[in-house]
Formats: structure tokens, C-alpha cells, sequence
């Protein structure tokens, strides 16, 4: 599930294509949730890792500022899984 933390302001537009774009939702689960489900800690946060460096990586060719939104929204959620994960194996 995704939280306030890894919220991005959206680039003006009346659909939010950063936090919840529309393709990626099937009623109420959202896909970034079923990839969460699907893998082992360790696997998603290479997933998370991997997407952040695609959109810095093709910024500047394709998305221009949305694709820098997406990274930092991505890098949030990173962040926010490896502070889980740390918590857990703390505990």
C-alpha cells in the first residue's frame, strides 16, 4: 500500500499520472502493490532501485519533468521499504 510519504506533486493535470495513474489501478488494488506482493523484500527494492535510475536515465529524451517526478516517487517508496525492512529485521 502506498503512503503520504511517497505522495509527488503531480505535474499540472487532472489525472494524477505520478502517484496513481488510472492504467495501473483494477479496482481497488494498485499495480505497484501486487509487484510489492509478488517478490521478496530484497527483489522489490531492486525493482524500485531499477525504475528510479530508467527515469533519470531517459528524462531529458522522453518525460522531461514527469519522468523526474516518477524517479523521486519511486525513490521514495524505496526509501520507505528499506526503513520497513530494517525495522523488521530489527525487531
Amino acid at each position: 500500500m502506498t503512503d503520504a510519504s511517497t505522495q509527488v506533486e503531480p505535474i499540472n493535470s487532472d489525472v494524477d499520472m505520478v502517484n496513481h495513474p488510472p492504467h495501473y489501478n483494477s479496482g481497488n488494488l494498485e499495480c505497484i502493490d501486487a509487484i510489492e506482493a509478488s517478490m521478496e523484500p530484497k527483489a522489490f527494492q531492486g525493482y524500485l532501485k531499477g525504475n528510479v535510475l530508467k527515469y533519470i536515465w531517459r528524462y531529458e529524451k522522453k518525460g522531461g519533468a514527469q519522468d523526474l517526478a516518477k524517479a523521486q516517487w519511486y525513490l521514495a517508496k524505496l526509501s520507505e521499504v528499506a526503513r520497513e525492512t530494517r525495522v523488521i529485521k530489527n525487531e
